[in-house]
């Protein structure tokens, strides 16, 4: 024939081969690769069961591995059988090839070129099918678990009356299992459909039968199967509805039966599952009658009995039968919503009461008395206070504080307990003097102390009252461990313990080294961890660095959240951690929650949206979530994190919890009892607010138990805007020591207001005893305000203080040039049938970095005051002085003024005694011109004051010098201890220590 190519007719070129050196190359170059990969997932592998053994945990990645290892076989295998099998037999069954028509000879020529590798093409495609539905299978291990190791619940569903158990535990698996069913018959069907026409045995264009007897057979067998299938579905889909979820306008969010479910779905699945099985055994006897009539037939009705019986019956008994009589109808199944939801949230022994709004006492005096004692009102707002510790407690530069610091409850040297402002001075990497491997991962290791402050109280220049201060710490604390090697803001790998020494603290005598002496971390000093790490942290250094020797050990997975999600990665963890002294250590406390998606008639939540609050979005403090939404939520764990060794401790909280019964039963051993939880730590636990916010969401609308008030819609709450920013996110809930009605003392509370949907006036006032040394601890309590009333919520109340005249030119003035106002926490406390209002507010600006407290907003019966002290205020609110004096140091307000005198140091200096004399002069004509409201002769005050009260500071320095003696003149030494060896400031100092601080309290180091 002739040469139909174009190209040359003469001796086709060679094309060359690579040579046997180059071969020997690329043969090297892909072992190699392929080694680089298995030893990369080796290391990843490898690190992690280092890292588990290393904090005692190694049985829950034990236990977690095997079961996905299981599953990933099991059901791998199971898939690439059913695919395989189903292949092989569509090859087997195929018919003898006679006459070839033209669609046979076009697959012939497929037939032919696969011929020689059908075994390797059945391999391949059952191994694909297998590794993907072993994957698949892997990542159900949560579910596998809580299947085989449930616990009954001992509550039973109100429409089938099963434990609620088999909702949450048993009916998630059960519809695994049918959707691989699915998934195997599906692809086995699609397989076999495709084997059998590249092999003859079904035919489209071909004359004579579309089907081989055999293959009509085998493919019956395979649709009765889906279709059994389907029956099972349509079975379990009776339970289903009990856990179904759907919008329903009365009451949005709806999880449960209703009318038209009950009485026209739940039938319908019956039918349905009836008549899918009645159409599986007609696919299943196409095997003797060797037609497909009666079976496509009987498919056909099932379909369109799924579109009449299923979609059309529902909607017509919707239609006609509830919404003419909607609430009448569906009251039965909303009670069933309302208890279920109250008990699976917890909220089931909350009590609402009814609550005036408005005092009707005339007593001023008593009620001025009263208010003294409602609350520890908390000015030092945590959320605010960080910058203020960090200028005056941070000392270096690489320390810092978390953006919103913790309140806890310690006691005082006289016994007392008192709300706490309290933080950790934390290894801030981005502040230290040269960034460098070394200098990030060994010599700046770890931050030190704790810083903590009076949560009621500020100095006169409105400072934090620091009862934990400096570096090392001193204070009111017992003696503790104070290196803080685990963190929120530890997010990075460090290596201790080896030749390469760690800086500890400065002082002034310069830097202090030290070596951690833990047993946290892994070792290195073997090569195969080193080399291991090396790739898991892409970082060789690792592998060959002389800093790393004898004794080094790696810490990673060092913020406390990060390390209780890995030990238990069943739990839900809280957004928020708080540390705490306890028994000689600093320990992380992490609330960790239990949920279910799974428990009938209760409504379902997305913990993501309803935990997002104003302090959350600016914080990025978002609650760790193994399943976003849910209908059952228990605080079931509490966690401590050791912030030196970084042990993590979990103590079972709910003795009754059936889902952390199920999960101890899978990992035996890794829940510590809760008679284990010592007293001192005992003391410092509280209430969770993540927890608190998804209750406080839930009782916006569950707070009713009447269906038909349920259903009306008029008693639908919401959770009120911040007022206090422009977020228009949710108010968070604050801690407080509080006294509710009828109660005889302060509890240590969380609380949280709400409004009407869509106003602003308020509705109820909410709150939860967080003190867990009480036997009330979790008690939700709710005042309900009267809806005939309109009653301020936090909204108007904030637009009251910016629109009042006075206190508006008051801001004007604090704002002046680049200062700015900083609102604080809008505390809501109950008093004598009315609320009170107290909101700290600070300012920033004028050369200071950090916010000070200046001035205190009060409201209530409609009075408002904006004072320098809480004192102050609550007496012009009241009209009268209080029986009660103020504690000491709890002046506020700008230029040093806020309690009635300066309180000058006694001195025998002439030149100090005339300053001080000028300074009281200046503060009288300060606290006239205030109250004539002549702001430019108070502005002028106040410049005069600081300049007396500077002079007054230089001559007592100039006569400290002068003297030579080390005491100053009220008889100190120079390290601020009397001649008896107390320590203690003067009546007139600063309540607010500082390290090395000048009388400004601004930091002189770092």
């Amino acid at each position: 024939m002739p040469d139909r190519g174009g190209g040359p007719t003469g001796p086709r070129m060679r094309v060359g081969r690579p040579s046997r050196r180059a071969r020997t190359l690329l043969m090297t170059l892909g072992v190699l690769a392929v080694l680089g990969m298995v030893f990369a997932m080796f290391a990843g592998f490898w690190t992690d069961w280092l890292w588990y053994r290393s904090v005692h945990y190694s049985s829950v990645f034990t236990t977690t591995l095997w079961t996905k290892i299981g599953l990933f076989f099991v059901f791998g295998l199971l898939m690439a059988a059913a695919v395989g099998l189903n292949i092989w037999l569509a090859h087997r069954l195929r018919p003898p090839l006679s006459a070839m028509s033209m669609e046979q000879q076009s697959l012939d020529r497929y037939r032919m070129s696969i011929a020689p590798y059908k075994k390797w093409l059945l391999c391949g495609i059952t191994a694909l099918v297998g590794l993907i539905a072993g994957a698949s299978a892997a990542s159900e291990w949560r579910t596998w678990l809580m299947w085989v190791n449930g616990v009954p619940f001992g509550k039973q569903d109100p429409q089938f009356h099963l434990d609620v158990s088999f909702y949450a535990f048993d009916l998630p698996w059960y519809r695994f299992l049918l959707g691989f069913g699915f998934a195997a018959t599906i692809l086995s069907l699609i397989a076999a459909v495709l084997t059998h026409y590249l092999y003859g045995g079904l035919r489209v264009t071909s004359p004579g039968a579309r089907a081989t007897a055999a293959a009509t057979g085998h493919l019956s067998v395979l649709l009765g199967v889906f279709v059994t299938l389907k029956a099972v579905a349509y079975w379990l889909d009776r339970y289903g509805l009990a856990v179904k979820s759907s919008d329903f306008k009365a009451t949005g969010n709806w999880t449960g039966l209703r009318y038209v479910d009950a009485n026209a779905y739940l039938p319908a699945k019956t039918i349905l599952f009836c008549i899918a099985v009645i159409c599986a055994l007609l696919f299943f006897a196409t095997l003797w009658r060797r037609t497909w009539q009666l079976p496509v037939i009987g498919f056909g009705l099932m379909v369109l009995s799924a579109i009449l019986i299923g979609g059309l019956y529902p909607a017509i008994v919707q239609k006609f039968q509830v919404e003419p009589n909607e609430q009448a109808k569906e009251a039965p199944y909303v009670q069933k919503n309302l208890k279920a939801t109250r008990e699976a949230y917890g909220i089931d022994d909350s009590k609402v009461a009814d609550y005036a709004g408005t005092s009707s006492t005339q007593d001023k005096a008593k009620l001025r008395d009263a208010a003294a004692d409602a609350a520890s009102y908390r000015l030092m707002d945590p959320n605010i206070v960080s910058p203020t510790f960090e200028q005056l407690q941070q000392v270096r530069n690489y320390y810092g504080f978390p953006s919103n610091l913790a309140v806890d409850r310690y006691k005082t040297k006289d016994g007392k307990v008192q709300d706490t402002v309290i933080g950790l001075r934390e290894l801030n990497l981005a502040g230290i003097p040269k960034n460098n491997w070394i200098n990030d991962h060994f010599r700046y290791t770890h931050g030190y102390g704790v810083v903590a402050a009076k949560g009621t109280e500020a100095d006169s220049e409105g400072r934090p009252v620091f009862t934990e201060y400096n570096l090392p710490s001193t204070g009111d604390l017992p003696r503790y461990q104070q290196r803080i090697y685990y963190g929120e803001k530890t997010t990075t790998y460090s290596i201790v313990g080896g030749p390469q020494k760690e800086i500890d603290y400065s002082d002034d005598s310069g830097e202090k080294t030290t070596s951690y002496k833990g047993n946290s971390g892994v070792s290195l000093s073997n090569p195969l961890n080193r080399a291991a790490y090396a790739m898991a942290f892409s970082e060789p250094q690792i592998l060959y660095s002389g800093a790393i020797g004898d004794g080094s050990r790696i810490l990673y997975n060092r913020t406390p959240k990060q390390r209780v999600e890995a030990v238990a990665p069943w739990l839900t963890i809280d957004g928020v951690s708080y540390p705490a002294v306890v028994d000689g250590r600093v320990q992380w406390i992490v609330d960790a929650y239990t949920t279910t998606n799974g428990y009938p008639y209760s409504s379902r939540t997305t913990l993501g949206d309803t935990t997002l609050d104003s302090l959350t979005a600016a914080n990025n403090q978002r609650v760790v979530a193994q399943q976003n939404q849910v209908n059952y939520i228990r605080n079931s764990v509490k966690a401590t994190v050791d912030a030196y060794t970084g042990e993590v401790k979990l103590y079972q909280w709910d003795t009754k919890d059936p889902v952390l019964k199920t999960w101890m039963k899978a990992f035996p051993g890794t829940v510590e009892p809760k008679k284990d939880i010592s007293p001192e730590l005992m003391s410092h636990i509280r209430y969770p607010q993540d927890l608190f916010k998804v209750q406080r969401e839930l009782l916006t609308r569950y707070h009713v138990t009447d269906a038909q008030t349920f259903l009306s819609g008029s008693e639908v709450w919401q959770i009120p805007n911040d007022p206090t920013n422009k977020s228009g996110d949710a108010v968070p809930p604050y801690y407080l020591s509080l006294k509710m009605p009828g109660e005889s003392s302060q509890t240590f509370s969380l609380t949280t207001t709400m409004t009407p949907n869509g106003r602003d006036n308020l509705s109820a006032f909410m709150t939860v005893n967080a003190d867990a040394n009480t036997s009330d601890y979790g008690k939700i309590s709710i005042l309900k305000l009267p809806t005939g009333k309109t009653i301020d919520g936090p909204k108007r109340v904030q637009s009251q203080f910016n629109s009042e005249p006075s206190i508006a030119e008051s801001i004007r003035l604090l704002k002046g040039g680049d200062s700015e106002v900083e609102y604080g926490n809008l505390l809501t406390v109950p008093l004598d049938g009315g609320l009170l209002y107290v909101e700290p507010v600070y300012l920033r600006g004028g050369g200071l970095k950090y916010p000070l407290l200046r001035k205190v907003l009060v409201t209530y019966g409609g009075n408002t005051a904006f004072e320098d002290t809480l004192d102050k205020a609550l007496n012009k609110v009241f009209g009268t002085e209080g029986s009660t004096t103020e504690p000491p140091g709890s002046e506020t307000g700008g230029g040093g003024t806020g309690s009635g005198e300066t309180n000058p140091p006694p001195s025998n200096n002439p030149t100090v005694q005339e300053a001080l004399k000028d300074a009281q002069k200046a503060f009288d004509d300060g606290q006239t011109a205030l109250k004539n409201g002549d702001w430019q002769a108070y502005g002028q005050a106040q410049k005069d004051l600081q300049d007396a009260l500077k002079r007054a500071e230089d001559a007592q320095a100039q006569a400290e010098k002068a003297g030579g003696s080390g005491k100053t003149a009220d008889g100190k030494t120079a390290d601020g201890k009397t001649a008896d060896g107390k320590g203690g400031a003067s009546p007139g100092a600063s309540a607010s220590p500082a390290p090395d601080s000048s009388p400004s309290g601004s930091p002189s180091g770092g």
